[in-house]
């Protein structure tokens, strides 16, 4: 018998992976989004949307209704802890019976991030729902180099405030791929549960660097600037004040060398290596490359 799934954050870069890496699943996806304008796009490809918003908890019992399995991803901001409190309260209300449930890469209630406390309130919440669980806390995403692509292909460099450190840095795909394998075995094959899925090894921006410049056949530089650039950077392009503070504050603890390090839960659990950044540079190539190539 084929299981209902409700995706949170279904328009986004992680839950729109999850979406494909599912496409040839026995479950039958269930898109959650804010609009109705936003359905469409989900109705043309043969998934049904939903209209609901983690903001107000009044908007979700209708899209819950018949849904056995969650996969909740919230937005980063201040309201993150209340915007899963909701979906689990829905969840609980109408017997969803499991909850595969995105966190944040170092999640703790003494994490240097705010976005690693606030991921931390909801993990202990999920853990206490009823439901069988899993959490993952994937380390940071690959797809945010596509943010600093202008730049690479424009002037052939980028700056971060991450210093020279290190990071386990993984592709998005892999962890629709580890999401996907979680969701499509028995709900108890899990359960209890937190993994860090990773990359297949750390790297520094500037190995990073180098191997975009192999790929492109050009030369990539990485400049590490200050917090204090970095940060007009990012409110100088309309990153919202709140949302800028949690990013220099990744920035403070990767450049500590915070983020320098690999799991085996990819393998563990998906039963191959995941992609390395070579695989990523290729298969994005044209996203770096400068326009007139």
């Amino acid at each position: 018998m084929s299981r209902t799934l409700l995706i949170t954050g279904a328009t986004g870069t992680v839950s729109s992976a999850l979406l494909e890496a599912l496409r040839h699943s026995e479950l039958e996806p269930r898109a959650l989004v804010r609009d109705e304008a936003k359905a469409e796009q989900f109705e043309a490809r043969g998934i049904r949307a939903v209209v609901g918003d983690l903001d107000d908890a009044r908007s979700l019992p209708a899209a819950f209704e018949g849904v056995q399995d969650l996969w909740l991803l919230t937005p980063n901001s201040p309201r993150a802890p209340e915007n899963n409190m909701n979906a689990v309260w829905a969840a609980r209300r109408a017997g969803v019976e499991r909850v595969v449930r995105l966190s944040a890469v170092g999640a703790a209630h003494d994490a240097p991030t705010r976005s690693g406390r606030l991921h931390a309130l909801s993990d202990r919440e999920t853990e206490r729902s009823g439901m069988y669980w899993t959490i993952l806390r994937p380390h940071w995403f690959m797809q945010n180099l596509l943010n600093e692509a202008g730049d690479i292909a424009a002037e052939g460099a980028f700056s971060l405030n991450m210093g020279q450190e290190r990071l386990g840095m993984i592709d998005v795909r892999d962890i629709a791929e580890f999401a996907a394998r979680v969701l499509t075995t028995e709900p108890d094959r899990h359960h209890g549960k937190t993994y860090t899925p990773t990359g297949p090894r750390s790297l520094s921006f500037t190995e990073v660097a180098e191997q975009l410049g192999r790929t492109l056949g050009r030369e990539i530089r990485y400049v590490p600037t200050t917090d204090e650039v970095e940060r007009k950077t990012l409110l100088d392009i309309g990153v919202p004040e709140w949302m800028t503070e949690m990013l220099i504050e990744y920035g403070q603890a990767y450049a500590t060398g915070w983020g320098d390090f690999t799991t085996n839960d990819f393998q563990n659990v998906v039963g191959h290596q995941p992609r390395g950044f070579a695989d990523f540079a290729q298969d994005h190539v044209d996203s770096f490359a400068p326009a007139h190539r």
